[in-house]
This record gives C-alpha cells, sequence and structure tokens, in this order.
C-alpha cells in the first residue's frame, strides 16, 4: 500500500450510481482525502488502482456491467494492497458473510447509514489486516 502524508490521502470510490458517488466523494474530502477517483464499474476500478494508487476503497457490491464488487475488491486487496470499505445497500448476512470470506475484516456499511460509520471504517480498514 502507498503511505502518502496525511495531507496528500486519495480515495478510490468504486460505485455505478453517479450522485451517490459524488455524495461519497465530498464525504471523504471532509475526511482529509484530497483526491477522491471515481470508477463505475471493476475494469475502471482496477485500471485507475494501477494508475492512481490509491489509499482506500469504498466498494459497492453490484456495479454497472454485471461485474461483482466483491470480485473486484479482493483482486484490488490481494494484487495492489489496497484496503476497502463496502458501502452497499446489500447487507444481507449471505451478502456480508461472501464479503468477509473474500475479503476478510472489510467493514461493511449500509448505504442509508453511511455518514454515521464512515469515519470508523475508513480507520479500521486502513488497519493492518
Amino acid at each position: 500500500m502507498v503511505q502518502r502524508s496525511p495531507a496528500h490521502r486519495r480515495a478510490l470510490i468504486v460505485e455505478d450510481e453517479s450522485l451517490f458517488a459524488m455524495s461519497l466523494a465530498v464525504d471523504m474530502q471532509a475526511l482529509g482525502f484530497d483526491t477522491c477517483d471515481l470508477a463505475a464499474n471493476g475494469q475502471d476500478a482496477f485500471l485507475q488502482a494501477m494508475e492512481n494508487q490509491p489509499d482506500i476503497v469504498l466498494m459497492d457490491v453490484n456495479l454497472e456491467g454485471g461485474r461483482e464488487g466483491i470480485e473486484a475488491a479482493r483482486w484490488l486487496r490481494e494484487v495492489c494492497d489496497i484496503p476497502v470499505v463496502f458501502v452497499t445497500a446489500y447487507t444481507d448476512p449471505d451478502t456480508v458473510e461472501r464479503i468477509h470470506e473474500q475479503v476478510p475484516r472489510a467493514p461493511v456499511i449500509a448505504k442509508p447509514l453511511y455518514r454515521e460509520y464512515l469515519a470508523k471504517a475508513v480507520a479500521i480498514a486502513g488497519e493492518p489486516w
């Protein structure tokens, strides 16, 4: 994982709902992330992660183009060594179990409540796994 000074932190937001993605970007900037790259699918996320080396990824479970967000997150963590936080409407027990099987210890935040938990989840995700 790339370590930047706290003044130059970068987030990658992988979300196919553009208005929600922009809202997440504003919230991440409020948490001190000066750059927030946006991707609507796994392929764009992979390309941006390889090029821009984000400090953290915010990932939705269901993405545009049929790409499974859980698999994309697993790849980003394994290949790029990037911590991941899931921000998703899919927080049923089966989905959360699949997330934790593929991306152990990744925080999962329900979209309707994400603002209450975002800062804590970002801090937890940044801890060594």
